[in-house]
Parts: structure tokens; C-alpha cells; sequence
């Protein structure tokens, strides 16, 4: 897996550039392939460290002149900090993919925390326009019923709900029964793949499940063929009509506008999306390349609206991905915020 890892990283000008840690039982660090004294050189010589991992230990912050967190959880990660049930080490910047992190107009707390919103980064060279003859389904690529649970309080006592893509996907699972567009899910499933004894239960519910969404009409695929690989999961994208997405609970319940960078990935394909809508948006379109639907008839009405004009809203799609996500302007107004003076 490491040396996979490694070459994959070379392909993108990484070779001989990156760092692996695992933690052992008890979440002590411990470096692959190399020595803490080449990590603290590498730390302390680099302008930012710019965090993915929540709970990393602080020790490796403390080497850094500069870090920033990067929340690509927005909401979900507000509320397991606000309720203790993450202890996210201090950073000198705090950016978020979640458009009301930090406003007013959040439902959560802002943890006494300053936040700049970033909008998910796509490389647009990286990700050219495509156009497939072939191309029939609207996809997507999602986990299913991984253990994703919200621990809440209500009425005085803890309770957990359901946060997985299930419970968003099976809401509309009617779906192909009203269109003539053909939709397709490539999700982790386990039924055709168990891990280990402990997963069978799940296994049993995944194998229902399947035939469950076969019925209704959804083609389903293992998100293992076609995700095994960066160019493998591009061509997929790239090679589907468009995406049709759920969102998980947590997403719409917070109304952060989330948006995903796998979405994303389709707009600078020139593929249209159909997703849900996860709350209201300053920039985010809603009616051409784009669609975030809420009932089943929206999202009836929009596969039809873009079949109707598909290239139209092929055009649109690009045209959104290269107004709102291009990665070189997402990541300089990163930076800027990340190497500015810390504010008063």
C-alpha cells in the first residue's frame, strides 16, 4: 500500500517529498521510512502546515512556524468540538469548506474560533472537458452504511441518528420509477466482499439493500471498480452523462451549503449535477449545469430539464466549476489568509 502510495505521489511531482506516520494502540506517532529528525526539518523549514487530520498531534504542530486547519466536515466538525467529543489541537488559522461556519447564519457553534471559508479546489487542467457519445447514466460514487452516527442530546438523554448516505439515498429511492434517465450508485458495499466475521450482519443488510435499489430501478456498482486508481476514478466521472447525489443528514440539517469536491470533479468535466440541496447559497447556481433539488419531483424536473439541453448545461457545468472552484484562485486566497498577520 506504501509503495503504491509513493508512486502515485511521484506522478504529481511528490517523489521523495512526503512523510508517513501510523499510531500505534495507544496513538502514539511512529514515522515509516524515515526519522524524526528529518520530519522536525521538514516542519520547521516550511512556511505552513496545512492540517487534514483533526486530531493530530499537537507535538507535530509545535515543530511548524504556521499551520491551518482545513475543515472539510463542516457542521459535523463544529458540533464534535462544541460537545467535546473531539479535541482538535490549537492552529494559527482555521479554514472551512462550510459557507456559514463562523456567520450568523450557522445553526452551530463557531467554537470561539475565527473561520475563512474555502470552496472546494478542483484542478481544472487536471480535470478537462469531456464529452462521451456513450455516456447514458447519471452517477455518483458514495459510502453507504458506514458507522456514521451523530451523538446528540435530547430531552436530557444521549441519543444517536443515523448519518450515512443510506438513509438520504433510500428517500428517494422511487427515483427511476419517475424518469426515463438511467441512474446508476457505485457504492462501498460489503455483501460481495465481507470484512471479516464481525461485518456479516452488515454484509446481510448491504446484500438487501442491493436488491432493494435493483428493483427500483437503480443500476448498482462496487465503488472498489471504480475507484481503484486517481485516472480510474476520473474516467468514471468522465465518463458518466452527469451525477445525481444525496446528501447525508448532517449536511442538511446544518445548512452550510455543502457542497463535495467529487461533485465538483463532475462540473469541470462539463457533466451537470443533480444534488441535494443542502441550504442556501451566496454563489452556489441552481437552475443551469447545476441543480439542488429537495422533493422527488425536483429532482424529476431537473434530470428533464438538462436532457432536454444537454450540451447547453454541459457548457454551464464548466463554466460553474471554472467560476467558483478553480484551485489556483481557491488555494492564493488560502495562503493569504494562512500567512497573514494573526488578527488582534
Amino acid at each position: 500500500m506504501i509503495s503504491t502510495f509513493q508512486e502515485r505521489m511521484k506522478q504529481f511531482g511528490f517523489e521523495g517529498r512526503t512523510l508517513l506516520y501510523t499510531l500505534d494502540g495507544e496513538g502514539e506517532p511512529h514515522l515509516v521510512g524515515g526519522t524524526w529528525s528529518e520530519a522536525e526539518a521538514v516542519l520547521r523549514r516550511a512556511d505552513v502546515v496545512l492540517n487534514f487530520h483533526y486530531a493530530i498531534d499537537p507535538r507535530l504542530l509545535a515543530y511548524a512556524r504556521r499551520t491551518a486547519l482545513v475543515d472539510i466536515d463542516p457542521g459535523l466538525l463544529q458540533f464534535w468540538m462544541s460537545t467535546g467529543q473531539l479535541n482538535v489541537p490549537a492552529h494559527d488559522c482555521y479554514l472551512t469548506t462550510g459557507e456559514t461556519v463562523g456567520t450568523p447564519a450557522a445553526r452551530f457553534s463557531d467554537c470561539g474560533l475565527q473561520w475563512t471559508h474555502i470552496r472546494p479546489p478542483v484542478c481544472l487542467d487536471l480535470w478537462p472537458v469531456t464529452h462521451d457519445a456513450r455516456a447514458e447514466d447519471f452517477t455518483t460514487v458514495s459510502s453507504w452504511s458506514s458507522a456514521s452516527w451523530l451523538k446528540v442530546n435530547r430531552d436530557g438523554q444521549s441519543i444517536l441518528i443515523d448519518n450515512t448516505k443510506r438513509v438520504s439515498f433510500l428517500d428517494f429511492v422511487d427515483l427511476p420509477r419517475h424518469t426515463s434517465q438511467p441512474l446508476e450508485l457505485a457504492l462501498y458495499l460489503l455483501d460481495r466482499d465481507p470484512a471479516g466475521p464481525v461485518r456479516v450482519k452488515q454484509a446481510q443488510q448491504d446484500a438487501a439493500d442491493r436488491a432493494s435499489l435493483e428493483r427500483h430501478g437503480w443500476r448498482v456498482r462496487d465503488s472498489r471498480e471504480v475507484t481503484g486508481s486517481p485516472t480510474t476514478y476520473r474516467s468514471y466521472i468522465q465518463q458518466s452523462r452527469g451525477e445525481f447525489s444525496a446528501a447525508k443528514p448532517s449536511c442538511r440539517g446544518f445548512q452550510n451549503a455543502w457542497v463535495s469536491d467529487r461533485t465538483v470533479s463532475y462540473l469541470a468535466s462539463g457533466k451537470p449535477v443533480v444534488v441535494q440541496h443542502t441550504g442556501p447559497s451566496t454563489y452556489l447556481p441552481d437552475g443551469e449545469g447545476m441543480f439542488r433539488f429537495v422533493s422527488l419531483p425536483d429532482a424529476v424536473a431537473a434530470l428533464e430539464t438538462i436532457n432536454r439541453d444537454y450540451r447547453r448545461h454541459c457548457r454551464a457545468a464548466r463554466e460553474i466549476a471554472e467560476a467558483y472552484f478553480d484551485a489556483r484562485r481557491i488555494l492564493a486566497t488560502a495562503l493569504n489568509a494562512v500567512l497573514s498577520p494573526l488578527s488582534p
